[in-house]
């Protein structure tokens, strides 16, 4: 069972540990203002933790960058406030009790994880320090609303967004939006000597591309990130769906890490009236309704689908097909300047997120469990409880109000959303001479066009390893074995 605690029955304490994890930063942070305010000293942690380093095939992971940059910028940040953040490197079961020890900590501090094994890792812990009577409060702060915050009339979880959003919106108020002053007890960091934290090497990783791809890290990346976007936050409800326009927020791997506060975006969102800002806020609610999905229904992130009757689809799962798809190779230019978009820079659209996934189940009948494995390995931005829930949405296995299931035409897709083929350009430039109509499905251009402009199908580009209406059409038969389905929502 996951350990929570009333803030009003804290007790005082003469020493305290704040355990960062995925809330990198010094303001407006639930447990290192309780910590602060309820404790004379206070000591931070971040502990690299081995138990999901080890996990990590590639040693040149994005993300295992990115946070150490960002652990990186917190610790200077508590230095410059008198006090340190001590970087571990281990087994977090080991280490947070070793230096609770060391340390004679009465009580340590935390962010809620949602995720079920983070769930039986703080379980662990919190068993560990109780033999030394040391005190494991957690609390909320990457959500705003979440576990039975958020109830039906009948006190039951919601399955589908749209009540959810609507009683998100009725519930939220000032006070849920209120940021957390930890400035005003920042005197109680202990003024321990600083250390120095173990360098990315010696975690076993190395520097990627992130850099070149000029994603600023930390709690400065993240302001400078949603800076930038609030001057362009009016026109995203539409920007947001053209991948090369700079039309969405880029801030998902901040939120993912906390290198931003959610209350902070939200109020940000809540408090302006233009469209643009109704629609990100929406975007918003759905990561808290994705985070109390995975909280009511945890067997998600066990390859389970939330609707059982989709449980035993029977995919053909193609493996040339699958590896095709990976490496953006499938001959269809959109789903391949997505994948290869997601290979090279560890991000991907959102509406580039759909096609992909759509392309994956629908057309290549792949199971989703196999895409969702290779994004939750390759994005920069994973998090388990969004990821799971977009696949499960694609495949139309997840919480969706559609009863049955949507296909997208991978085509038309591309005319709509990249019309002049400027992102396709960028990701697949085999196909930069083809005009704006050609770039889309260049296989039907005529053999003496495709040699003219040296494009020839099949030799500079792949031709396209399936045909999607044959493929949408078994994709609605395979379907359809699911005798609990009826209706057929397909665009």
């Amino acid at each position: 069972m996951y350990l929570e605690h009333e803030a009003s029955a804290l007790q005082p304490y003469t020493t305290a540990l704040v355990w960062f994890r995925r809330d990198l930063r010094d303001y407006d942070h639930a447990a290192l203002y309780y910590a602060l305010k309820h404790a004379t000293q206070v000591f931070c942690v971040f502990v690299f933790d081995t138990n999901i380093l080890n996990l990590l095939p590639n040693k040149y992971d994005r993300r295992v960058e990115f946070i150490w940059e960002s652990v990186r910028e917190l610790k200077a940040a508590l230095q410059a406030q008198g006090g340190d953040l001590i970087v571990l490197h281990g087994s977090a079961l080991v280490e947070i009790p070793k230096l609770s020890h060391q340390l004679n900590i009465q009580a340590v501090f935390c962010n809620h994880d949602d995720e079920p094994s983070a769930i039986a890792r703080d379980h662990t812990v919190q068993q560990q320090l109780a033999t030394r009577n040391v005190h494991f409060h957690t609390f909320k702060d990457h959500v705003i609303f979440e576990k039975d915050e958020i109830l039906t009339q009948a006190g039951k979880p919601y399955s589908v967004f749209t009540p959810y959003k609507n009683a998100w919106l009725k519930k939220l108020n000032d006070f849920y939006l209120k940021p957390y002053p930890v400035d005003a007890y920042i005197a109680h960091l202990a003024k321990n000597s600083p250390q120095a934290m173990p360098s990315l090497t010696s975690l076993g990783f190395m520097r990627t591309n992130l850099n070149q791809l000029r994603l600023p890290t930390g709690m400065s990346g993240g302001k400078a990130l949603l800076e930038d976007f609030e001057q362009r936050i009016a026109a995203y409800k539409e920007a947001r769906n053209y991948p090369a326009t700079k039309g969405v927020s880029y801030l998902s791997v901040h939120l993912r890490f906390g290198t931003v506060s959610i209350r902070h975006c939200a109020r940000q969102a809540a408090t302006r009236m233009d469209t643009g800002s109704q629609t990100w806020l929406n975007e918003l609610i759905w990561r808290d309704f994705y985070v109390q999905i995975l909280h009511h229904h945890p067997q998600v992130a066990y390859g389970r689908a939330f609707k059982p009757e989709f449980e035993s689809i029977n995919y053909s799962n193609n493996a040339v097909y699958f590896k095709a798809w990976c490496e953006g190779n499938t001959g269809y230019p959109l789903v391949d300047a997505a994948m290869r978009q997601l290979n090279q820079t560890g991000y991907m659209h959102n509406r580039l997120r759909m096609v992909a996934a759509s392309f994956l189940v629908k057309d290549l009948l792949v199971d989703w469990r196999w895409g969702e494995r290779y994004f939750a390995q390759h994005l920069i931005d994973f998090d388990l409880s969004a990821n799971n829930g977009g696949w499960q949405w694609a495949a139309s296995t997840g919480c969706d109000a559609q009863p049955w299931f949507r296909i997208f035409n991978p085509v038309t897709q591309s005319e709509c959303f990249d019309s002049l083929g400027k992102f396709i350009r960028k990701y697949v430039p085999e196909l930069r001479h083809c005009n704006n109509k050609e770039i889309h499905a260049p296989w039907l251009m005529p053999s003496a066009r495709q040699f003219a402009i040296n494009t020839v199908i099949g030799q500079t580009y792949p031709s396209p390893i399936i045909n999607h209406a044959t493929q949408r059409a078994l994709a609605l038969a395979l379907y359809k074995t699911n005798p609990m389905q009826k209706a057929i929502s397909v665009r």
